[in-house]
């Protein structure tokens, strides 16, 4: 499907659902908004049978507009919960209107990122550890599962990614986020979105440290495509150019203090 959706690109309607994978009754989909703006976020849905998880659902102010995409696709009674990477509000804004709606809505993230969330008026909630508590695994009824791989520091401390094995799909959060107002939905020139990628981790991310060791935690996964939550996806032909730019990056700490 990524292929399809590369080839057809330069055509592509941002302001309707993208389906990415499909097997049997699993699905990924791109919910994101067609936005004009730089920091466009990219929300996706990952459906098993009857059970749907979004990952980083978002700005409040789109909450409706998510909603309504998911409807369209069938799958807003299926909602079970969301993946949060980290606390800030392009990730999580949206988080009390989510539980409102839906009373039975898992919150899946660190347990760091948990201890801010109810700064955005809301703790009532079925909070999921993405942690050690259990395992760093979410599985559906399935069986199936997804797997977090915690990404410190990039940019917060409690950050996380999360692997999807039936896709093979990485959803990086702000890792791999690039900054670019000619959005594109995935990378045809992985050298021309360096520039894009260095945009964003230049300043947010914290030190070559985080950025390699998280690197290196990824080399046993493989990996169909990175789904950021900023900028375009990159597909597996550029995944191995984009673990080695995390590799050779320096950035925050490095830059500020290049001494030290």
């Amino acid at each position: 499907m990524l292929k399809q959706l590369a080839s057809l690109q330069k055509d592509l309607d941002f302001s309707t659902p993208k389906p990415l994978f499909q097997s049997g009754d699993y699905e990924v989909f791109w919910l994101g908004m067609a936005v004009p703006d730089a920091f466009r976020t990219n929300i996706y849905l990952i459906r098993d049978g009857e059970e749907a998880l979004i990952v980083d659902p978002g700005n409040r102010a789109f909450f409706d507009e998510i909603l309504g995409r998911i409807d369209d696709l069938g799958h807003a009674d299926k909602i079970t919960g969301g993946i949060f990477c980290h606390q800030d509000p392009d990730v999580c804004g949206s988080i009390a209107e989510w539980v409102k709606a839906f009373p039975h809505f898992k919150v899946i993230t660190s347990a760091r990122t948990n201890v801010l969330l109810p700064h955005y008026g809301i703790s009532d909630y079925e909070f999921y550890d993405a942690g050690s508590a259990n395992m760093h695994r979410y599985e559906f009824k399935s069986g199936k599962t997804l797997q977090f791989i915690e990404a410190p520091f990039l940019h917060f401390p409690g950050a996380i990614a999360t692997y999807d094995p039936q896709s093979g799909f990485l959803f990086s959060g702000d890792v791999w986020a690039a900054i670019d107002i000619n959005f594109k939905f995935i990378v045809d020139d992985f050298e021309d979105h360096k520039l894009k990628l260095n945009l964003f981790h230049l300043d947010y991310m914290s030190s070559s440290v985080a950025a390699k060791g998280f690197a290196r935690a990824l080399r046993n996964y493989d990996i169909s495509a990175v789904m950021p939550q900023h900028g375009a996806i990159i597909g597996k032909e550029n995944v191995k150019e984009a673990l080695i730019y995390l590799e050779e990056l320096r950035c925050g700490l490095d830059l500020i203090y290049p001494d030290l």
